[in-house]
């Protein structure tokens, strides 16, 4: 069975017999499964009043210690600037799901900590949100599944994406 990219390498193929193109093959299929998956996902969280995005945060902070980090690590984990994570973080202030203190020990440091209704939330949609990605990857066996995570996590390695 033939995919999208199967068309474009052998356009290649006949405009440019010379060229190796097997790079753009895998680059094209990542490319393209990260905006499949990021739709699939985007439509979910739309479903359900929110943007990805908003989920993500509220996600990142139900899983750190006590519902609460700094904005600084906010920023490295959600992989936002500092700027765009302030913008976010006033919109979840607005919806009542966070809020900022500064930090007891640093007044210059400010932390989030979730809500009651933002770890209701959040909570809540986290079963929905996993069966929602098992549907996504449903074309998949486990095996295929690990494989694929293993790969992916070594090209991301190889990328410099390292551990927060």
């Amino acid at each position: 069975m033939d995919d999208a990219v199967d068309v474009i390498l052998g356009q290649w193929a006949r405009a440019r017999p010379d060229a190796n193109v097997s790079a753009m093959g895998v680059v094209g299929r990542v490319s393209r499964a990260s905006r499949l998956l990021e739709r699939g996902v985007k439509e979910f969280f739309a479903e359900h009043g929110l943007e990805a995005w908003e989920f993500d945060m509220l996600a990142t902070l139900l899983r750190s210690e006590n519902a609460t980090m700094c904005m600084k690590d906010l920023s490295a984990s959600a992989m936002v600037s500092p700027g765009a994570l302030t913008n976010r973080m006033d919109h979840l202030v607005e919806r009542g799901l966070v809020e900022r203190h500064p930090a007891p020990h640093n007044r210059r440091m400010t932390m989030v900590v979730l809500t009651d209704e933002g770890r209701a939330l959040a909570g809540d949609l986290l079963d929905l949100h996993l069966a929602n990605e098992e549907r996504l990857l449903e074309g998949l066996t486990q095996d295929e599944r690990d494989a694929l995570a293993g790969l992916l996590r070594k090209l991301l390695v190889s990328l410099g994406d390292t551990r927060l």
